[in-house]
């Protein structure tokens, strides 16, 4: 994976990146500004935890389609085991998949979780066990998705 931002072409769906970058500065920003708004953990834990699962559904289900053209889902089979799903373009729509919607696809991925887990190694440094759950939950929507795209990713390299 290139590390750089690819240079010389627009976002091609600026909307969807947008919304993708949304939710995640809207949990983090939320969970760290708060502390000088509201003494009420109730309300903290509450839409930080939502803004997080929004920020899950909208890359599982709307932005990883459209930035990087991959789709995931976990389902239990008839056994009840865990069976991981995956969907992604074909390889001549994947090779005209924008450079820079994907490069910002994954790198918010990526630097979203470890904001989670710095936060969280201030929670721990601090003592404060509340304020580690509402990380631990919303490190965990991260990761799901993390893994997730991940393995979609490698499954569809392996296809190549």
């Amino acid at each position: 994976m290139d590390l750089s931002q690819p240079q010389g072409e627009n976002y091609a769906n600026p909307k969807t990146c947008f919304f993708h970058v949304l939710f995640k500065a809207g949990a983090l920003a939320f969970y760290i500004l708060s502390a000088l708004f509201f003494d009420n953990f109730v309300i903290i834990f509450v839409v930080t935890v939502l803004l997080s699962a929004l920020d899950f559904w909208v890359v599982k289900n709307v932005s990883g389609r459209i930035l990087v053209g991959l789709r995931w889902w976990n389902e239990i089979n008839d056994l009840g085991e865990s069976v991981w799903k995956f969907e992604c373009l074909d390889q001549e729509s994947l090779a005209r998949m924008n450079k820079k919607d994907s490069w910002l696809f994954w790198w918010t991925l990526y630097i979203t979780a470890v904001a989670w887990i710095v936060l969280g190694i201030f929670s721990l440094i601090k003592f404060q066990a509340d304020y580690l759950l509402v990380v631990g939950v919303c490190l965990t929507l991260s990761i799901a998705n993390i893994v997730g795209f991940t393995k979609c990713r490698k499954g569809m390299e392996a296809l190549i």
